[in-house]
């Protein structure tokens, strides 16, 4: 949902920008350098939108948030356990957590009590591994069945309330014939009275009661609406109970006829016999509107669970929509039972990702609204309702649903109401709103980068030092800071600054700054290689606020750089490689990619790379595609095995590279063994087979980039082992063919060999060759003195501020040092824009050492809420709850 919501101002002064296109075709004109990097051109290429205002929950406190949840579910009803788990998974989504909001939709799947929620969270989940069907087909080769979320019977999951038969007339019906005969049209259907009578109160009046139906042996129903095969039906159910196998019209038939005559034991069996024919995408459409009208909640849900596992699809076909936005609160009941916020929540999620700005996406976020009833549930709701009428300019409405979501406590939706006064012309109004934020709630990032927009001169770069300061995982400042400085013609610092936040967030909106630049500076290679990085993580991406593809730049840019041959493409990756240069080396790669080289291999080691730049969806393709360019069987086969093993199918993966070595040998297959091995056992005499399967990858052909890992590996085991001198031999011989990385297991050897200074000096070896170095910095202040351990934490933060072990060291060192507050401060610092177990549990120990038990206690609930089972935490949970007041 990149820059979703940009108000006008945002836009509108970026119009007459000049095309890439024409900018290079200017170029070719060779017009001097200086006139090039000029001031005017320089503003045609920089621009820098103003961060987007996401439709997401953003709690001040989202600690706070989560210890609530985590203290609601200890004490809460079953039945509110799932409703809660959604909460818990739009806060984890507001920061962005994937892997965390995905467990607690699982979570929410799990704890569901009805078949209404388990369909929603069932479907949502499945919606969110879409694409993930290669996953299913390689679990399925290998005997193992993944339909979690597959169909349910829906019939056997709604409990029916029992029925009883009608009692027998109290009336004298002796003289009358036991046998009744209804007439419809020209057929008489003879049925048992007493049977017929027993189907509903309304059958026993007519029949035995004080009504001339009573006392007549024909009955006229012609103008009932049932046929005469229906009205059979209906008599041979009056004697046995149940339905034959009928068409759905005349189930259809039945149904309406059980509804008119009050027939509750004939409507359930109707209902479940066509809730069993409900198999195809136009049996759930055509047979919905009837299952909420007639009020049939097994047919409803059985029609809901087909369109809800059609997503998105289904939201393409008209019918479907007006299922679900023209349905009463009623209706919606039938439909979904007390499950409508979480249905429309997916469905508006489902409508945002096709298209945020369309009247389906309006629309189901105004069911969202009415389906809201916690004050939590409106924050969402009214937020995310605002936001999409913002990016539909619909100002007066926006402000509306930013307002409710502010007074509902929302304090995240000040921003769109900010957008929205600078849109009217009060820019004083707009800054005077977030200065009012900033006054009376906890220090944010994203409060004073929302302030720099509205601000001049020294307080607008204030407002960003300070974003930064308080949030450095805010891209939107550096990009600013850095555009201001490209534009002062100072060039170095500007790349410095935007090269800071890219050395610890791939961000493609900071390429794509970069990119310009080295358009600026007239550097093709490098803005050549920007732009492969960024085709490599999103091959459909679009540049200049998506006027441009960014394939079209880079077949533009191409023209002005020397093509290298294969071999020298081989070289530049070791050179890239070894330099420990990710963001070079993909780029490297997918130059490799145009040429006629083996692509299954080439993807092989993209995925390798985006896996390390924490790209994992983009690794997965790039997985997918080395599989599909397999040049061997025993080549694809060992694809496979990485694709199970990094989704969590250890075992599965080993069968698989098994089954490569048994048509090959080959380097590949015995490292995936051995790596899968390793990583899953926890016996301690598999290393002997790690050992084994290393060496024997090694005897296999391969290129020095894989046999440096291996050799790696290997020393990492040797190590585990106590066998340091073998370790330091493979470290030794990795490094002999450039793979930098040995440096830290060489270091760690030294130290294990109380050779504090030879690690230190190996560790310095590494932070000198390597490009990206906050993890070498932070290994090598563990073979410090304590003062030079500091500088180089405080080194690892400016490099790296997502690194958790740096603020946890220099907060016990703190508390070491009888500092509380300030050792609970430099946590705290980290927290805000960081959600970490670690040091969530750090800080509710320091807060239990203070005797602030109510802290400590939050503290230890919003850290289970990321890890439920983490055994140290609920160990500090139960001790600090017991000491609660």
């Amino acid at each position: 949902m990149r820059n979703l919501f940009l108000s006008d101002s945002c836009q509108e002064g970026q119009l007459h920008a000049l095309t890439p296109q024409t900018w290079l075709q200017v170029e070719r004109a060779k017009l001097s350098k200086s006139s090039l990097y000029s001031t005017s051109s320089i503003e045609s290429l920089i621009k820098v939108a103003e961060p987007p205002i996401l439709a997401l929950f953003k709690p001040v406190d989202y600690v706070q948030v989560l210890a609530q949840i985590h203290e609601e579910l200890e004490s809460c009803t079953p039945q509110e356990r799932s409703s809660l788990h959604l909460l818990q998974f739009q806060v984890f989504r507001g920061l962005e957590e994937v892997k965390l909001l995905e467990r607690s939709l699982h979570s929410a799947w799990q704890n569901a009590t009805t078949i209404h929620e388990k369909l929603v969270y069932g479907s949502w989940l499945r919606y969110k591994k879409q694409g993930e069907e290669v996953i299913s087909d390689l679990l399925s080769s290998c005997e193992k069945c993944s339909q979690e979320f597959g169909f349910v019977d829906v019939a056997s999951q709604i409990p029916v309330k029992t029925v009883d038969m009608v009692s027998e007339c109290s009336y004298d019906i002796s003289q009358v014939s036991s046998t009744v005969h209804f007439r419809i049209g020209d057929e008489m259907i003879a049925c048992e009275r007493q049977k017929i009578a027993a189907l509903s109160p309304p059958f026993n009046t007519m029949l035995n009661g004080s009504f001339t139906e009573s006392h007549l042996e024909v009955i006229d129903l012609s103008e009932n609406g049932i046929s005469p095969v229906g009205m059979r039906a209906v008599s041979k159910f009056s004697g046995t109970g149940q339905l034959d196998d009928l068409s759905v019209e005349i189930l259809l038939e039945i149904l309406i006829f059980s509804n008119t005559f009050c027939c509750a034991r004939l409507k359930v069996a109707c209902d479940k016999k066509l809730a069993s024919l409900v198999s195809s995408h136009q049996d759930a459409v055509d047979l919905m509107e009837c299952a909420v009208e007639e009020n049939t909640p097994i047919l409803a849900a059985s029609c809901l669970q087909v369109l809800l596992h059609e997503l998105p699809h289904c939201l393409n076909d008209e019918q479907v929509v007006k299922i679900f936005l023209n349905a009463s609160k009623q209706q919606r009941t039938t439909m979904v039972g007390h499950a409508s916020f979480s249905l429309y929540c997916f469905l508006s999620e489902v409508a945002m990702n096709i298209d945020p700005s369309s009247d389906v996406t309006a629309c189901f976020l105004e069911k969202l609204v009415e389906s809201a009833v916690s004050t939590r549930q409106k924050q969402v709701a009214f937020h995310q309702l605002g936001c999409v009428r913002l990016l539909r300019k619909e100002y007066s409405e926006a402000e509306h649903d930013f307002n409710a979501a502010f007074a509902a406590g929302h304090v995240y939706s000040v921003a769109g109401l900010a957008r929205l006064a600078f849109i009217k012309g009060d820019q004083i109004l707009s800054y005077e709103k977030l200065t009012s934020v900033i006054s009376s709630h906890q220090p944010l990032g994203w409060i004073y980068q929302e302030r720099s927009l509205y601000s001049e001169g020294d307080r607008k770069w204030e407002d960003l030092d300070k974003a930064t300061e308080l949030d450095p995982t805010l891209t939107y400042p550096y990009l600013c800071r850095a555009a201001c400085l490209m534009r002062k013609q100072d060039a170095q610092l500007a790349l410095a600054e935007i090269n800071h936040v890219l050395g610890f967030k791939l961000s493609l909106e900071c390429l794509e700054l970069r990119f310009c630049f080295y358009l600026a500076l007239e550097d093709y290679k490098a803005a050549l290689c920007d732009v492969q990085a960024i085709l490599t993580l999103a091959p459909e991406y679009r540049m200049f606020e998506g006027r441009v593809t960014a394939s079209q730049l880079w077949t533009l840019v191409r023209e002005h750089v020397e093509q290298w041959t294969l071999a020298d493409c081989w070289l530049q990756l070791y050179d890239r490689w070894s330099s420990v240069d990710d963001i070079g080396s993909l780029s490297v790669i997918y130059q490799m990619l145009e040429s006629d080289a083996a692509k299954g291999v080439l993807y092989f080691r993209q995925s390798l790379l985006l896996l390390r730049l924490n790209c994992p969806e983009a690794a997965m393709r790039s997985l997918q595609l080395a599989c599909q360019h397999a040049a061997t069987e025993h080549e694809r086969l060992v694809y496979e095995g990485w694709i199970l093993y990094d989704t969590g199918h250890c075992e599965e993966g080993l069968r698989k590279a098994e089954e490569s070595i048994s048509i090959q040998r080959s380097f590949e297959a015995f490292f995936l063994k051995a790596y899968a091995l390793a990583d899953s056992s926890l016996d301690p005499s598999c290393s002997a087979t790690v050992v084994s399967l290393l060496e024997d990858a090694l005897k296999c052909p391969s290129d020095r980039l894989r046999k440096g890992q291996a050799l790696n590996n290997l020393g990492s085991v040797y190590v585990d082992c106590g066998k340091l001198d073998m370790a330091a031999d493979c470290y030794i011989n990795a490094l002999k063919i450039q793979h930098t990385r040995a440096h830290q297991g060489l270091a760690r050897v030294h130290f294990l060999k109380n050779d504090r200074k030879a690690a230190y000096e190996e560790m310095t070896k590494l932070i000198e060759k390597a490009r990206n170095n906050a993890s070498a910095y932070e290994k090598r202040s563990e073979y410090c003195e304590r003062e030079h351990t500091k500088d180089d934490l405080l080194m690892v933060t400016q490099l790296d501020p997502l690194r958790v072990y740096p603020y946890r060291y220099r907060a016990a060192v703190l508390m070491d040092n009888h500092k509380e507050k300030e050792a609970i401060a430099e946590l705290t610092r980290a927290i805000t824009f960081k959600a970490d177990l670690h040091l969530l549990h750090l800080r509710a120990a320091f807060h239990e050492h203070t005797g602030d038990i109510s802290s400590a206690l939050r503290d230890c609930r919003a850290a289970l809420s990321l890890d439920p089972n983490h055994q140290e935490m609920l160990e500090l949970h139960k001790r600090v709850n017991s000491q609660e007041p």
